[in-house]
This record gives structure tokens, C-alpha cells and sequence, in this order.
């Protein structure tokens, strides 16, 4: 399971106070019969194609690589949406019966953005509530490494809201290497259409990306298929339809222009507009919970309060990423490898540069990185030559198919937390036990307290 795939969920806000709303058979949103029904909950893409003016509210759990907590999203809400989520996909998706889930064991692959408080919460989901025998946590980076083939990389993982880049030496991450920089594939989108209202080249008639996410799935389908990084200008004509109520009742063939401008902010991020919010999706919500402050109290009176126990006694650590908010993938590839402070690793690093994420399938994009961190490289540097490697699948799947491979070696065997004894023992920094083979994730330093 990987948190940065998790879909959105649209919850019916009136379907219990109003007994004309029933559940629908097709979950499509209002029917052509007399009495309006609706499903209380819709996932995934359905979620995003309901029309703003129908009764649901679109819950985003995960967001900028963190849980999406504000004062008006409370972190029981994110927790519940999460587990309500993993539940849908589990029973209707891959058809395992609740029943038998007792049965398999999970492989978390988490980015390197979550802190322990969100792992923890994330294990308790798979563990607690959802009842798998047993669960493991590998980071995103050297699962995609693995997924991949390999053991020493510069892992670069190019998300819909955040782009990380760790270096991987030997089948280890390492943490003084990881930065963390906040855009991705939707912000590329979001530039896209900021280009052409600047060419006037976008329809008039009725779209709205921002305000509707049915338009922001066209536009970012309209990224995909057609922006690119080439010499000089580059347009193509492509179809911008117009949506009401789930349907197409409209369609223009537009020139679009510009279009290596928005993926060049990955290497300019000034180019990405800042991102325009929506209003916060749980009005009712008055609490902010202390998720939202940057760094965590501590405590050094710890003790073993159970797996489902409350956090006022845990450590907590801060986030070992540093956070860039302006310097591009050029800048941040070469600050990581260089970091590794080795000139054997770092010819290694250069020539293994791996591109993850929907982003990395942008066409010519790993050419122009190539060329601009050699040119980029301090000439002290005896490096001659810069690779970014062709990935051997769909960037999009590598960690998941890294984490499978992680999920079956002997190294990680020690790693496993069974259900009974997170439920019971609780969590204890500087026991012995650890994620002995992952020492960037925070969650290495939970271990069983053993009464």
C-alpha cells in the first residue's frame, strides 16, 4: 500500500438528516428517477468527477506529503477517512473478505515526507482496525531503488504534490542526502493552464480546474499527453471538453502554446504558480489538533501505554528532510549527492540517477538533466559523466514492485510487527529491536516495550 496513491473520498453531508436521499445502484450522483439517491460515500476518480453544486464533500487525507490536518480537518477525521478508504479498496478492489485478513501481511511504503506520528497512526489503521496478522515499513526510495534492480542510486520520486530526492548506497538510504521539495505533477498542471489563459489559447466556454475536479482530471490528462522539454517552441492541438453533471456537453479543438514551459518548472520552480486552496473541506470542525505545529514537545518520561494509547508520552522527532522551497531538481540532485561527502559514490550517484513519479515519463526530461548537472557539477569535482537511467517499468509502479521485493527478502525479516504485540506492547525508543536495514525512516525507533 502506498499512502501517495491513496484516492479521495466524497462524503454525502445530508444523506442521513434527509430521508428522500437513498443509496444508488451505480453511484453516478443523481438518477433520471423521481427521488434522488446518492451513495454516502464515493472513492477514487468517481470521487472527482461528482459537479461542486452536488451535496458531497471532498475529503483529501494525504496532502504535500503529510496528513491533511487543519483547524477545520481534525486528525480523528483524516484517521477515519484513511481507514474508510483502505477498507473500500481492500473489499471492493481486491477482494479480500475482512473475514480472512487475518490471513496476509502488509507492506507499508512510505515517503520519506511522513514523520513517526504519522507512521505510527498508519500502522495502527493496518494492524488495529483493518486486522492484517502482520505489517512492515520500507521508505518509497529504496523500494524504488529495489524495484528497479538496484542497490546504489539517486532516487528522484517526482509525486503529484512533492518531489523528494534520496541517495541510496548499497540497499541503504541515506538520510543526510534527503530533501524534500514542495511541487509535482500538479503544479505542472496548474502552470500549464496559467500559460495558455496568458496565450488566450483556452476555450471559453465553461471550465474551471480549480473549482471543479473533473476539469483538473481533463486538464491534468492534457499535461500528460502533450507537454514535453524540447529545443525551441512547441504547440499541438488537443481536445478541452466541458463537463456537467459527470458528461460531456461540449468540446473545442485548441492550439495549445508553450507547452515545454510548465515542466521546466521542475528545474525553475519559479515558473509554478503558488497553489490557489480550496475552502477547507469540513466546516463543522473547530479543533486543531498539535499535528499542526512544525516541531514536537517531548517527553523524557516514556512509558508503554499500548499500541492504541495516546502520544502525550512518546518522543517525538522532528523531520530529518530538509525543505527547499526554490531551487530545482538541477540544484537539489546535485546537493544530495554531493552530500554523500565520497568521490566514489558520488560517480556512482551521477551515473545512476533514477526518475520516479508520473512526471518522470515527461519527454525529455531526463535528457535535460543529464546535460544540466554536468554543466552544473563545481569543476573541482573530477566527475565526467551525468546518467539518468531508463527505469525497466512504468515509473508510476516502481515502488510498489519495489516494496514486493522488499517484502520477501531475509534482511527484513526482523523488521515484521505483528498485530498482537503492537496492540499490547506498545511502542519504546532504544530497544534493540528496530527497522534495522531502513535508517532513514523515523519509524526506526519504534520498538517494543516489553513489560
Amino acid at each position: 500500500m502506498t499512502p501517495h496513491c491513496w484516492p479521495e473520498r466524497s462524503v454525502h453531508s445530508d444523506a442521513d438528516e434527509d430521508p428522500s436521499h437513498s443509496t444508488s445502484d451505480d453511484g453516478n450522483g443523481p438518477n433520471n428517477s423521481e427521488e434522488s439517491k446518492y451513495k454516502e460515500m464515493i472513492f477514487g476518480e468517481d470521487a472527482l468527477k461528482i459537479p461542486p453544486s452536488e451535496s458531497y464533500c471532498l475529503s483529501r487525507p494525504i496532502r504535500r506529503g503529510h496528513f491533511n490536518i487543519s483547524q477545520n480537518y481534525s486528525l480523528n477525521q483524516v484517521l477515519e477517512d484513511l481507514r474508510t478508504i483502505w477498507n473500500w479498496m481492500l473489499t471492493e478492489k481486491l477482494h479480500i473478505n475482512p473475514k480472512d485478513r487475518n490471513l496476509y501481511s502488509v507492506v507499508l511504503v512510505l515517503g520519506e515526507t511522513f514523520d513517526s506520528r504519522e507512521i505510527k497512526e498508519m500502522l495502527s489503521i493496518v494492524l488495529c482496525d483493518l486486522g492484517f496478522s502482520t505489517a512492515v515499513v520500507h521508505q518509497e526510495a529504496l523500494a524504488a531503488a529495489f524495484g528497479n534492480g538496484l542497490s546504489t542510486a539517486c532516487v528522484v520520486n517526482i509525486g503529484a504534490q512533492v518531489t523528494q530526492v534520496v541517495c541510496v548506497e548499497d540497499g541503504v538510504a541515506l538520510p543526510h542526502t534527503a530533501l524534500a521539495l514542495p511541487y509535482g505533477g500538479d503544479d505542472i498542471s496548474r502552470c500549464l493552464l496559467w500559460v495558455q489563459h496568458r496565450h488566450h489559447t483556452w476555450p471559453n466556454f465553461k471550465t474551471d480546474p480549480m473549482k471543479k475536479p473533473i476539469d483538473m482530471l481533463m486538464l491534468n490528462k492534457i499535461k500528460e499527453a502533450y507537454s514535453q522539454i524540447r529545443t525551441g517552441s512547441f504547440d499541438a492541438v488537443a481536445v478541452v471538453h466541458s463537463y456537467e453533471h459527470e458528461k460531456s456537453v461540449g468540446h473545442q479543438k485548441t492550439r495549445l502554446s508553450a507547452l515545454s514551459v510548465p515542466p521546466m518548472g521542475l528545474l525553475y520552480p519559479r515558473l509554478l504558480i503558488p497553489e490557489e486552496y480550496p475552502p477547507p473541506p469540513r466546516p463543522w470542525f473547530q479543533d486543531c489538533d498539535d499535528m499542526l505545529e512544525d516541531t514536537w514537545q517531548t517527553s523524557d518520561g516514556l512509558s508503554g501505554n499500548g499500541g492504541l494509547g495516546a502520544w502525550d508520552n512518546y518522543q517525538m522527532l522532528p523531520t530529518r528532510l530538509r525543505k527547499f522551497d526554490n531551487i530545482g531538481l538541477v540544484e537539489a540532485i546535485l546537493s544530495s549527492v554531493l552530500s554523500t561527502g565520497r568521490i566514489d559514490l558520488q560517480r556512482k550517484l551521477f551515473c545512476s540517477i533514477q526518475l520516479v513519479g508520473g512526471a518522470a515519463l515527461t519527454a525529455g526530461l531526463a535528457l535535460v538533466l543529464e546535460q544540466r548537472v554536468l554543466s552544473t557539477i563545481p569543476s573541482n569535482q573530477p566527475v565526467e559523466k551525468v546518467e539518468v537511467l531508463q527505469s525497466r517499468r512504468n515509473p508510476l509502479f516502481i515502488p510498489w514492485k519495489g516494496g514486493v521485493i522488499l517484502g520477501v527478502l531475509d534482511i527484513g525479516r526482523d523488521a515484521w510487527i505483528r498485530r498482537e504485540e503492537w496492540m499490547n506492547n506498545g511502542v519504546h525508543p532504544g530497544i534493540p529491536r528496530k527497522y534495522r536495514d531502513s535508517y532513514f525512516l523515523q519509524a526506526q525507533t519504534m520498538c517494543y516495550y516489553n513489560t
